[in-house]
């Protein structure tokens, strides 16, 4: 089972460069054929049915991980709890739907983008019957990789086909909730080769009310605090260009957390079985080995893009002028330096409660964390985002919200490496962590010259500013990574260093 682990992994960081690589096909093609005015309609709607997406999951999915971890070696069992999961998901979805129906219709605003948000909801409809959360348990690593990957390149090719000016908006968007009910249909068939689906046990719901409470709650308040930027930005912004910016500057951000949640994937069933197995050594172990993988791939991640800002942004929002003061996405680069110290923050945040908190049974801190953050959120967003953009003439709404929500990640990241202390501390605090400090301090210098020196040389040659900002990350990152693992395996650092010693020792073997 331990060397499992380690295969999950590799499995889950293909599928997620891969996606990765899809995203940065489709995203820069959608934001130039779409336009900033329609892609900041189509974000903050796809936010305002996010709050009652997670209304509809209620926690469900982090508890039954966590309770199907425990029977999966059961077959009848598993089914029984799989069946009791499914019944109250079902429940919780009809009633979140049918709440956010009334919302549409009572507010004016809401009304005038129905459409928008009724095809976006299909999300959510569909996701009732996805069964996700039963694959994850089993740990079903490869088939949600081969899965998600056939399922996004066939919506990769439909958005090239069909989305290529503004009035396309729909189509975008029908094309967006395909990939769930490709995802659904898949499962379907799947699921009925672990599990049964005829009752042959009572169902025990009262066992799982004082949890689901718990992560009720705190899923409700950690979408108001993933989505409470971007919709306060929506009322300050009517036009909805500065949601747009906002959303090209989080996007590189949203793909490194992307890459570490998908992770969690092979870390939280994990975590829950060795600590229900009351395997303290290993339950450790794995969360240095998670926090290990983090730091790898975070830090890098925050130097190259905080260097590299314009022609990211360049080649994510296809508009590649950024020399000018008009045209759209000009804040942009901005957020994406503003926001890249969220990709550690974030990410370390949700490690801790996935991997400790979680399996523990000790949400409740995670819970208390986010709450008090969601309010100094939203306080520091509407100051910084809707008041002080009047009064100083170089901060812009996104600009202002980018920072509030910084200041807010951070807080949030010191509180909860506090209370879990006795099991990050040797995770973050080693020596491990400080070779791959000094590799990246190495990075940022290497990064910071690269840059200029290619400034320099392709100011010579008359090449469109897309073919520039598309060789400058191409080649960069390459350098900056050659270099990167090069002297990681001269440190012998862990993670690079078991995969070229023959001798291979505990760390490969989590």
């Amino acid at each position: 089972m331990k060397n499992d682990t380690r295969i999950n992994v590799i499995v889950n960081i293909i599928r997620t460069f891969v996606l990765t690589l899809l995203s940065f096909i489709t995203f820069p093609w959608v934001c130039r054929y779409l336009g900033d005015s329609a892609v900041g309609a189509y974000t903050w709607a796809n936010t305002f049915v996010a709050y009652f997406l997670i209304l509809a999951k209620i926690g469900i999915p982090n508890l039954a991980v966590r309770e199907c971890v425990k029977v999966r070696d059961d077959k009848e069992k598993l089914s029984n709890k799989v069946q009791a999961f499914f019944i109250l998901q079902l429940i919780a979805t009809m009633l979140s739907f049918g709440l956010m129906t009334a919302v549409v219709f009572s507010v004016p605003a809401l009304r005038n983008s129905s459409s928008l948000i009724f095809i976006l909801s299909i999300n959510f409809l569909a996701g009732a019957f996805s069964f996700e959360w039963v694959f994850i348990a089993l740990e079903k690593q490869f088939y949600m990789s081969v899965r998600s990957i056939v399922a996004l390149t066939l919506s990769a090719i439909l958005v090239i086909v069909f989305v290529t000016n503004p009035s396309d908006l729909y189509i975008y968007a029908l094309i967006a909730v395909s990939v769930t009910l490709i995802t659904t249909i898949s499962n379907l068939f799947y699921i009925r080769k672990f599990v049964s689906f005829k009752k042959t046990m009572p169902y025990d719901f009262k066992q799982f009310a004082k949890p689901l409470f718990i992560l009720c709650s705190l899923s409700l308040i950690i979408s108001l605090y993933n989505q409470t930027d971007t919709f306060i930005l929506g009322f300050i912004n009517e036009d909805k260009s500065e949601v747009a910016s906002y959303s090209v500057g989080i996007k590189g951000i949203d793909i490194i957390i992307g890459i570490i949640a998908g992770l969690s994937t092979v870390f939280i069933p994990r975590s829950a079985y060795y600590y229900q197995q009351e395997d303290k050594k290993y339950f450790k172990r794995l969360t240095k080995y998670s926090m290990n993988i983090c730091f790898f791939i975070v830090l890098p991640a925050i130097v190259t893009m905080a260097v590299l800002s314009k022609p990211i942004c360049s080649l994510i929002s296809g508009n590649f002028d950024y020399q000018t003061s008009s045209g759209s996405y000009q804040s942009a680069p901005t957020i994406l330096i503003i926001l890249a110290s969220m990709m550690l923050t974030y990410s370390l945040g949700d490690i801790i409660y996935g991997q400790i908190l979680l399996p523990i049974k000790k949400e409740k801190y995670y819970l208390m964390a986010i709450g008090i953050g969601t309010l100094l959120n939203i306080s520091l967003s509407l100051v910084l985002g809707g008041l002080l953009p009047k009064y100083v003439s170089w901060l812009t709404p996104s600009v202002g919200v980018a920072i509030g929500t910084a200041i807010t990640d951070l807080l949030i990241i010191i509180f909860l490496v506090s209370i879990t202390w006795k099991w990050v501390k040797e995770a973050i605090f080693n020596n491990n962590t400080f070779k791959l400090l000094i590799a990246n301090l190495i990075i940022l210098g290497v990064t910071i010259g690269l840059y200029f020196l290619s400034n320099t040389i392709f100011a010579k040659f008359s090449l469109a500013e897309s073919t520039i900002a598309m060789l400058q990350i191409v080649i960069i990152i390459l350098i900056d990574a050659i270099i990167y693992l090069l002297f990681l395996g001269i440190v012998k650092e862990d993670l690079v260093y078991s995969f070229i010693r023959k001798d291979k020792k505990e760390i490969s073997n989590v």
